[in-house]
């Protein structure tokens, strides 16, 4: 055998059309409407989610590719018509137990008010009615187009908020490196980049992540037609990441360079949504293009047309028998349990959420032992922004001068995005940097806080923060969320507050002088505040 031989023995398989076959299944008229009754039915139960589902992918462009994800389902599927023809259907007893769980999510969803879980009900629904049907022969065929239906939810919006604020970081840090080659003065702090003339801020629309979910479902559909080996595939679907976060860095450095050059017009409008829509193809085809690289190393290569490409399936040969498949037992053992499915979530009876009352926050004193206080205000644009239904935020100060400040927002409800916003995610926006972060225990109370020890330039600050979640102390925002799930389904509440308290350390003063004046303000509002909040 020859060097070139042996270099095309091991190329990857390249697809063709199925050997030929005395007969073919097909779907009759009755099984086609079985499977779309099955369907409406699970969609009809879930219905308030896959509403909240649809105005997320109208009104969040992160997730404005959603809509597109069940057509690409759909034409994966016709797209392996040839394959699923020549398989026989036996069903299985793993897509009625997947209903069952789907069933018992979509429940303790409505219950406890959380959209994401009866989302990932209805995803999750589908796939047992289709496994009911198909079993688990065709499962690697059936996978990916699955796998588009769970990808089409959105994140909880607390994963949502801390990526972003993370990938708005980066790319300010890399986008002011890149206008900095360019010979052009620039000051960064946090996401806001300082041209001198004008500011620009680099807010969720420039983080990176209005690409990042998009461009890892083009990175995946990329990775799956490309035939190679496994880990060139897995290597193109990964690069998605840093191709969004370099490529949407430069596209802020050059929104810097035309604003130092023509001015701030550069940065609004439909030219800063063009820019958007550029760096997204561009992304696409640098992925395109390392998928061809990737197919020239190694031995496993092959030409181009061969190693990728949307196969459509072949028309079924004249002469060829056809065969309707039968309905399995199993999938009508699924549509019973899809019908029982929505008859219990009609049935139980609507359980609206409590909202206690309590004392206003605006009655919270401004003398707190030998504090003296003095409220300030939010502006309009970050209270739109919170959606607070009310909140406490002033400056207190001691005998001898020595200045905290007490911030304490507060929900009657924690739904429809509505949610307590972590200060170690938001403060890192605004120019501060972490430089210690620990749990610590108020003196004299039984309050634990997280205590941040924060910079900006020469400026440092020490932060105390803690949730109070429905009388429950709480540091973890992973615990707030848990919580927050398991009260609205016990409780039938979902309010809760966080408390932040705030202090910056003055020309030679040093941390333990600050954090022992943050223990003892903290001891005061902290035992203050339960009189405010509801318990």
């Amino acid at each position: 055998m020859t060097t070139e031989d042996a270099s095309h023995a091991e190329m990857p398989p390249v697809a063709t059309a199925m050997p030929s076959a005395s007969s073919v299944w097909r779907l009759g008229v009755g099984g086609y409407l079985l499977i779309l009754g099955g369907v409406c039915v699970l969609a009809f139960a879930c219905q308030s989610a896959l509403v909240w589902l649809w105005n997320t992918w109208n009104g969040v462009p992160e997730y404005s590719h959603g809509p597109a994800l069940p057509i690409l389902a759909g034409f994966l599927l016709w797209q392996q018509r040839e394959i699923f023809e020549r398989q026989e259907f036996k069903g299985s007893v793993v897509g009625v137990l997947l209903l069952v769980t789907a069933g018992a999510a979509l429940l303790l969803g409505t219950m406890g008010g959380a959209y994401t879980l009866q989302q990932y009900a209805f995803a999750l629904g589908v796939a047992g009615l289709v496994l009911s049907w198909s079993g688990l022969g065709p499962l690697r065929q059936l996978a990916l187009p699955l796998a588009l239906l769970f990808l089409m939810i959105p994140q909880p919006d607390f994963i949502l908020n801390n990526l972003s604020t993370r990938l708005q970081l980066v790319s300010s840090a890399l986008g002011v490196a890149v206008i900095r080659l360019g010979g052009i003065s620039v000051y960064l702090e946090g996401n806001v980049i300082d041209l001198g003339s004008y500011k620009l801020q680099v807010v969720d629309a420039c983080a990176g992540l209005r690409y990042l979910f998009p461009l890892m479902t083009l990175g995946l559909l990329i990775a799956h037609f490309f035939r190679a080996t496994f880990w060139k595939r897995a290597l193109v679907f990964v690069a998605s990441i840093p191709v969004t976060v370099v490529l949407n860095s430069l596209r802020i450095a050059m929104i810097g360079w035309m604003v130092e050059r023509w001015g701030p017009a550069m940065a609004e409008g439909f030219l800063h949504d063009f820019q958007g829509w550029v760096v997204f193809m561009v992304s696409g085809i640098l992925l395109l293009a390392f998928a061809a690289l990737l197919n020239r190393i190694g031995p496993s290569k092959g030409r181009w047309a061969d190693v990728f490409g949307v196969d459509l399936p072949m028309a079924t040969p004249s002469g060829v028998g056809l065969k309707v498949r039968p309905i399995p037992g199993m999938f009508w053992l699924a549509l019973v349990a899809t019908v029982a499915i929505a008859v219990v979530q009609f049935t139980v009876p609507n359980r609206p959420q409590l909202v206690p009352v309590a004392p206003s926050l605006a009655a919270f004193p401004l003398e707190l032992g030998e504090w003296q206080g003095k409220r300030d205000w939010l502006t309009p644009d970050v209270l739109q922004t919170l959606q607070l239904d009310e909140y406490f935020y002033g400056t207190y100060k001691d005998r001898q001068g020595s200045a905290v400040t007490l911030y304490v927002p507060y929900y009657a409800t924690q739904r429809d995005r509505r949610v307590v916003h972590s200060p170690a995610a938001c403060l890192p926006g605004n120019g501060w940097r972490i430089a210690e972060s620990r749990t610590v225990i108020i003196s004299g109370t039984a309050i634990a806080a997280n205590r941040l020890l924060i910079s900006n330039g020469e400026e440092r600050a020490l932060v105390y923060y803690w949730f109070d979640q429905r009388g429950r102390n709480l540091t973890s925002e992973w615990l707030v969320k848990w919580y927050l799930f398991q009260d609205s389904v016990v409780r039938r509440r979902s309010d809760g507050a966080m408390v932040r308290v705030m202090a910056t350390l003055g020309s030679g003063e040093s941390v333990d002088a600050v954090d022992a004046r943050l223990q003892a303000f903290a001891a005061l509002a902290g035992n203050a505040l339960p009189r405010y909040l509801p318990q």
